[in-house]
């Protein structure tokens, strides 16, 4: 899982701009074939570091299949992304970063989600180069 998620997150000039960086966390569903449906962003450091990882979730669709059956099952998958430290150019990136820390805006769940059987899936970490 680490890996597909490795190799399938693109990120974009945008969040290398920013130097986004934090978690989140997300819940969907997948049927019996393992097709992913119904994915909900619960918690967010900010919403610019979303977009890569629905778009690598999107592309997992057939991999989330139950054993036994099931015909619907749910996941929380908790995703923590950062960048590799480049070898120059240190303060600035520094700046950058703590620029993108002081302005980010939070994005939570307005109310509560209901979840039939779900699996907490072990945090993926991903890093970009800048």
């Amino acid at each position: 899982m680490d890996r597909f998620f490795r190799d399938s997150t693109v990120f974009t000039s945008t969040q290398k701009n920013i130097k986004a960086t934090g978690m989140v966390i997300f819940k969907f569903s997948a049927d019996d074939r393992g097709m992913v449906s119904k994915i909900v962003i619960y918690y967010a450091d900010d919403l610019a570091l979303t977009e890569p990882v629905l778009n690598a979730l999107k592309k997992s669709t057939r991999k989330w299949i139950i054993p036994n059956h099931e015909k619907i099952h749910d996941f929380i998958l908790p995703i923590n992304i950062g960048f590799n430290i480049p070898t120059t150019g240190n303060a600035a990136v520094q700046a950058e970063s703590y620029n993108f820390y002081l302005h980010k805006k939070p994005f939570t769940s307005p109310d509560q989600i209901p979840m039939d059987e779900t699996t907490l899936l072990p945090t993926i970490f991903l890093k970009y180069d800048l």
